[in-house]
């Protein structure tokens, strides 16, 4: 491979998928042996964009968290062809504007190889175009629908689910076991208007019906006037909210309700770094969540990884911080950095990524890939990879709160979460 990133062989593609099937069984070599031999010292500069302050910060301090926790797993085992990973950290305030001068800051300021980390949806949208422009691989952990559907070349999630695919797989379920007739709570911005348009379809598609569709402001901190909007035949009411808010929504709902409610279905980021035992969550006792990873550990055989990943980002049995019983996580999000950071390693070492130069094959490398088996890079459990839409397909938990304690109740397949696109970044220039 020359610098531009022009392959010397014509069948590039089949010797990328060949590379890339052995992921990270590099960490065979010793440490000191895998550093030596590599053809630069210089470190791997991984630029992660972080949600440190702003709505999402809850989420940006265990994202960084984890990432810390991944970066030191691949420098244990050798690092990225033979280099340490360095991570260049960056607060976006949450905010969209913010994330692109970020972006700008990584390629210009900081030279990182990559960017990565960014969750919440709005400032994914600001930043991918700078992103492009400059020409960065931009490896976002958001689940928005929005990279599926179509942003730029430089843009992937490859180590995440996106909400398109995490509702269709649930929706029989819910349609089956719970209600047809649906009212939405929802954030009133990119994120929450993937969930309402993607769960409205999918619950008509089970002969179901969304009936009310209610978005509130991620900045909003109450929400007793919202609740009489839900109409009275509503048989499940499905929530999903983020921001600093989350945990007097879920007590104000409660409250509402009282025992007289509903079935009640959410998404985990309405509880995401919430202690379930705080007081006035009693009434989700009963109450059903979608999970990514379950914050409770099962011991059920099921993930068989979970225990190796929990103690090296220092999360316990319960979801919290191993150091701080009251500090929870976000389980089943920052999963998404740990998986991220393996798929660049795995990709870099399949391109045999050596400068900027490289990039373009990076992402080509990635773009092979097709498959994410369950492991120790792969903690949450194995994945599909859609190299033309740049997003990973893979299994969603229904858990029941029972106990203060969320319990898988229902796994889903990764077919059942695939779904069709028009989308192919392959056919996309740099």
């Amino acid at each position: 491979m020359t610098k531009s990133g022009k392959l010397l062989l014509p069948t590039r593609r089949q010797t990328l998928k060949t590379l890339g099937a052995g992921g990270l069984a590099a960490a065979a070599l010793p440490l000191a042996g895998r550093f030596n031999q590599a053809h630069s010292s210089e470190p791997i500069r991984i630029g992660f964009q972080a949600h440190r302050t702003g709505i999402g910060a809850a989420y940006g301090r265990w994202y960084e968290r984890t990432t810390i926790a991944a970066a030191q797993w691949i420098n244990d085992n050798g690092g990225i062809n033979g280099r340490p990973v360095e991570i260049v950290t960056e607060d976006d305030g949450t905010d969209p504007r913010r994330g692109a001068e970020v972006v700008e800051k990584f390629a210009i300021q900081h030279e990182t190889d990559v960017a990565f980390g960014t969750l919440f949806s709005h400032v994914v949208i600001g930043s991918a175009p700078r992103a492009g422009e400059l020409k960065l691989p931009y490896f976002v952990v958001s689940e928005g629908n929005h990279v599926a559907r179509g942003l730029n070349r430089y843009v992937l999630q490859p180590g995440i689910t996106n909400v398109q695919s995490q509702v269709i797989s649930m929706a029989p379920w819910v349609s089956e076991n719970l209600g047809k007739k649906v009212t939405m709570i929802f954030p009133d911005f990119a994120f929450g208007h993937d969930h309402r348009d993607s769960f409205t379809e999918a619950m008509a598609a089970q002969g179901g019906e969304v009936i009310e569709q209610i978005a509130i402001p991620p900045t909003e901190t109450s929400f007793f006037r919202y609740f009489p909007r839900i109409p009275s035949e509503t048989e499940v009411l499905y929530h999903v909210m983020v921001g600093p808010g989350v945990l007097t929504f879920v007590k104000e709902m409660g409250e509402f309700y009282g025992s007289n409610r509903p079935e009640i279905f959410g998404f985990i980021d309405s509880l995401e770094a919430v202690d379930l035992a705080n007081p006035g969550l009693e009434a989700l006792e009963g109450t059903y969540f979608w999970e990514a990873m379950p914050r409770y550990q099962q011991n059920d055989g099921l993930t068989p990884y979970d225990a190796f990943y929990r103690e090296k980002v220092g999360v316990d049995a319960n979801g919290a911080s191993i150091s701080d019983p009251e500090d929870i996580s976000t389980y089943s999000h920052m999963f998404g950095c740990w998986e991220t950071l393996s798929i660049i390693k795995q990709g870099m070492e399949a391109a045999d990524y050596q400068s900027a130069d490289d990039r373009a094959a990076l992402i080509e490398a990635v773009e092979s890939f097709t498959e994410f088996p369950e492991s120790e890079a792969h903690p949450q459990g194995t994945k599909t990879f859609d190299g033309k839409t740049h997003q990973a397909f893979g299994v969603q938990t229904i858990s029941k709160v029972e106990g203060g304690k969320l319990g898988t109740v229902h796994r889903t397949s990764i077919e059942d979460g695939l779904y069709p696109s028009d989308v192919d970044y392959t056919q996309m220039s740099f």
